[in-house]
């Protein structure tokens, strides 16, 4: 069968005769100036040359270039009298090319780093964000958790990092809302977390202008972040979020802020195409490369080898490096006693005999004692941070140091030492444990554990010497007290026979000290501000730990003095019914204050006491629809914190404590850490030794008073 086709008449024109093709003139957005991106215009004949920043284009940047200057090619041919079509022209329709903006790319690039929870407070400048974050959440993408306060955003962030090991993200809008933010971000920085802030800016255009709630917020936390951006062009966002992500989680973590402008959230880009963590570190080229550090293990292992008193000093790197099982092998193959800082709490298993607690100004005297009479002081992952060292020259001073830590400006800034090993603590202690285990090595480990027995045999001595009581000298493990006076430090140690599994945050002050002393923490289970000290950061912790760990007890522990800075968040934990139990043991002064300006002040406590004007708890807690309860007897503390930390939903339980109970041992600033208050009346010596204060006054009364006469 043979098919027939239609064929239309062919009229012959002239060249001249056809019509012309008309090119629709179409505006194309790139910035023009190579100071200030701003929003500029051209179109297909006028092209201006377009300036990138230091990171250079991305691929659908090239793209853009490309298809703009095969347009331009083809309006040439134009003008030439060349009619030539390309197939492509359908590739630069407008509807293709502005199909994302800004502020898609910024939950795209979330959503794919696996970043579900985010916490914040909406604002004017940060609107075109939080319009966008309408769309995500509607389709179960990702979760925004509103809290009453900026300041708790950048805690509930902090505490949901410090619990998960993942990066806590944060919003906040301009002016006002930036600046509230600044106390967490410090808190993060100094503490080490991995966190990502978000503001939201006045537009590029108004800048430097002193436009409504324009501050400048980049120059404001350049000293507290690990890194900063400034996103003038929507088509970096998503670049920048992603080495925003790696940069804060990877080598030494910290807080990384990215300010966004507010038309840059609104504004469209072009063939958008998300930036991953591969590609920042393959193709943008960030790495954290070290020298192999293999000759100095060795050498800090024939140290250890010659020692025969050894200490293991651990900080906050060992919990950020995920390397609490390597410093387990390492402590236990040789029975090396182990001490840690307020941050390095929970990696190493404080049940453990080998575990000496806390050291420090109020760590335990055991471990002050063992730092004192060491040889060998092995640092992992710490710092030498004032609290810890006391008088600095006094600090180990019969010690060789070893020093092991990610970041290199630490090895050496406060303490002089030995060998200094530079690298992921994870990665240096497994190469250790690898050596170790080499035939060609002389010393065996058999001879050296029993060398280090006598050691650890002292170190038992002192814990039994030295314990931590309520009261000094009671041997019950709950004292009853007079008139049946509630102690704050049996509300903690109460706490943790009945959850010992719990995520504990805390506030800052006596109530924080004491959890550190008698509460025994696993990994990740200890949130608490250490570096800045901050009041009011137990609380929204507690709200981010809540988010990460849905299915775990979150306990508060805080003061009345430090509730009250962000108390407000009672709303955002009744709002979600978060699973939070709050334990305010409550004295009626700002506690550590109080206890300093009685020791040090000569008891003149000027604006220490909270009594007049504290709200009433209870009446607090049920305005805020929490359940609450509340005791001051010793007797009943049992039954109450039973019934609170076993309860479903958020519960509020106010301890009315001991006012003038101080927190001992207490090391005085200008003294070595062997040089500890025991009690208002006892101290110690450096040796070890006992001594009843107000005996020995009066033995110098009788000294001045025999000289005179004499």
């Amino acid at each position: 069968m043979t098919e027939s086709f239609a064929l239309m008449p062919y009229n012959e024109k002239s060249e001249s005769e056809l019509e012309p093709i008309k090119l629709k003139k179409r505006v194309y957005h790139f910035s023009k100036s190579p100071f200030r991106n701003t929003l500029s215009r051209y179109s297909e004949i006028y092209f201006f040359k377009r300036y990138t920043s230091e990171r250079k284009e991305s691929s659908q940047c090239k793209s853009s270039r490309l298809k703009i200057n095969k347009l331009q090619e083809a309006v040439e041919k134009r003008k030439n009298g060349k009619i030539e079509l390309f197939d492509d022209l359908k590739e630069i329709d407008e509807e293709r090319l502005y199909a994302h903006t800004g502020a898609f790319a910024l939950f795209d690039t979330l959503v794919r780093s696996k970043v579900y929870s985010v916490f914040g407070y909406p604002g004017g400048a940060i609107l075109p964000i939080y319009d966008e974050l309408f769309f995500w959440e509607n389709n179960n993408l990702i979760k925004h958790y509103l809290v009453r306060h900026e300041q708790a955003a950048t805690h509930a962030a902090d505490g949901y990092s410090r619990s998960s090991g993942k990066v806590g993200i944060c919003f906040a809008t301009s002016g006002p809302g930036a600046t509230n933010l600044v106390t967490g971000i410090a808190t993060a920085y100094l503490d080490s977390i991995p966190m990502i802030v978000i503001t939201g800016q006045v537009g590029t255009q108004f800048l430097g202008t002193d436009a409504f709630q324009e501050i400048d917020i980049y120059g404001i936390t350049l000293s507290l972040v690990k890194h900063s951006y400034v996103a003038l062009e929507s088509r970096f966002l998503s670049q920048i979020l992603a080495e925003a992500i790696y940069v804060s989680r990877n080598g030494r973590p910290g807080p990384v802020l990215i300010d966004i402008p507010k038309n840059v959230g609104l504004e469209k880009i072009k063939n958008f195409i998300p930036c991953y963590e591969t590609n920042v570190h393959k193709v943008l080229g960030w790495r954290y490369k070290f020298k192999n550090q293999t000759s100095k293990i060795r050498m800090a292992l024939q140290k250890l080898s010659e020692s025969s008193n050894p200490l293991l000093y651990i900080g906050g790197g060992v919990t950020s490096s995920n390397a609490s099982r390597e410093l387990y092998l390492l402590a236990e193959r040789y029975k090396i006693p182990v001490t840690t800082t307020l941050m390095g709490k929970g990696s190493f298993n404080e049940k453990n005999p080998l575990s000496l607690g806390m050291l420090g100004m109020h760590g335990t005297a055991y471990a002050n004692f063992s730092v004192g009479n060491c040889d060998l002081l092995i640092a992992i992952g710490a710092r030498f941070d004032d609290r810890v060292t006391g008088k600095l020259q006094d600090f180990a001073c019969k010690a060789f140091i070893i020093h092991i830590d990610f970041d290199e400006a630490e090895i050496g800034k406060n303490k002089n030492v030995g060998i200094g090993i530079v690298g992921d603590v994870k990665s240096i202690l497994t190469e250790f444990l690898l050596i170790m285990d080499l035939p060609e090595h002389r010393w065996s480990k058999k001879a050296l554990r029993k060398e280090f027995k006598k050691w650890y045999k002292q170190t038992i001595k002192w814990k039994h010497r030295f314990p931590l009581r309520p009261i000094p000298g009671d041997p019950s493990p709950l004292p009853k007290t007079v008139d049946d006076v509630l102690l704050p430090q049996t509300v903690i140690e109460t706490i943790t026979d009945i959850k010992p599994q719990a995520i504990i945050t805390t506030d800052v002050g006596q109530h924080q000290m004491w959890a550190a002393q008698y509460m025994k923490c696993g990994r990740r289970k200890w949130l608490s501000s250490s570096g800045l000290g901050t009041m009011g950061f137990g609380l929204p912790a507690a709200i981010g730990a809540a988010i990460a760990n849905p299915k775990k007890d979150i306990i508060c522990i805080t003061g009345d003095s430090s509730f009250q800075m962000n108390l407000q968040e009672l709303g955002t934990i009744s709002k979600y019914n978060l699973r939070i139990k709050i334990i305010i043991i409550n004295n009626h002064w700002q506690g550590m204050v109080r206890q300093w300006q009685e020791t040090f002040y000569g008891n003149r406590y000027s604006h220490s006491n909270m009594l007049e004007g504290a709200p009433k708890f209870d009446v607090l807690a049920n305005a805020y629809g929490i359940k609450n309860l509340y005791t001051e007897n010793q007797s009943e503390i049992w039954p109450k914190l039973r019934d609170t930390l076993w309860c479903d939903g958020p519960v509020l339980l106010e301890c009315n404590v001991l006012e003038r109970e101080n927190c001992y041992p207490m090391v005085e600033p200008s003294k070595p850490n062997t040089e500890m208050f025991l009690t208002r009346k006892l101290s110690t010596t450096t040796e070890g030794f006992i001594v009843d204060k107000e005996q020995e006054a009066k033995k110098e009364e009788l000294k001045l008073f025999f000289n005179q006469e004499v």
